[in-house]
């Protein structure tokens, strides 16, 4: 078990958006692995309006280590002005699984 491995979420548009962060992601080796889960119904307060909109969800693992990067390229990639990127921690799981999470998103992997 690795204590620094971190889900972390994103909403996107679907579609070429979604491909595009997700690929982006992986390639630079800020996530080992991004699933993305369509067809989300969001409803928030934006510009003192309700929202309702169909988003695709990324679910990307990542360290603590690499969040602050992460972040940072999401916010770049992201067509929104205010994208939401949250993580939690992952405090169980597949070592192995968490082993490899952690040496796809090290600086020399």
């Amino acid at each position: 078990m690795s204590p620094n491995v971190l889900l972390a979420f994103c909403t996107c548009p679907a579609g070429e958006p979604a491909n595009r962060i997700a690929d982006a992601l992986v390639s630079e080796g800020l996530a080992a692995c991004v699933n993305q889960i369509p067809g989300v119904t969001s409803v928030y307060r934006w510009k003192g309006k309700i929202e309702h909109d169909t988003e695709t969800m990324l679910l990307i693992k990542t360290t603590d280590s690499s969040f602050d990067a992460l972040s940072a390229r999401l916010r770049e990639l992201h067509p929104y002005d205010l994208p939401e990127i949250i993580a939690t921690p992952v405090t169980r799981g597949l070592p192995e699984y968490l082993q490899w999470v952690c040496t796809c998103t090290a600086n020399d992997a």
